[in-house]
């Protein structure tokens, strides 16, 4: 996989406004935010995209999304509800191509997304 923002970040080359990090995985604030809370979780390990994931990578998978729970909890909103989307690919609006998960709340998601 070729470098990117997120290995940059996962590094220290890059600061990002750390919200929680463990040995397989890191939260961030995004640095252009589409709801009032918008926070990136991304793992450790340089998968591109769940549609690179193998079967060896269910348990961390699952750990990402259960950061994403823990961080909605810490944002205050997870009461209210939240979003959490995976973009894979060109058409799905992927454009960093290091896997992650983006958690949308404090205001209401409307639905499609556009």
């Amino acid at each position: 996989m070729t470098e990117t923002i997120f290995s940059k970040i996962l590094s220290g080359e890059t600061p990002a406004d750390i919200l929680f990090e463990d040995e397989l995985a890191i939260a961030f604030r995004d640095i252009t935010p589409q709801a009032p809370s918008h926070v990136l979780v991304i793992p450790r390990s340089p998968i591109q995209s769940i549609k690179h994931a193998g079967e060896e990578d269910c348990a961390l998978l699952g750990h990402c999304l259960r950061v994403c729970a823990k961080v909605a909890e810490q944002e205050g909103i997870a009461e209210d509800g939240y979003r959490v989307v995976t973009n894979i690919g060109d058409h799905g609006g992927q454009t960093i191509f290091h896997l992650h998960f983006h958690v949308l709340g404090g205001r209401k998601m409307t639905w499609p997304p556009g």
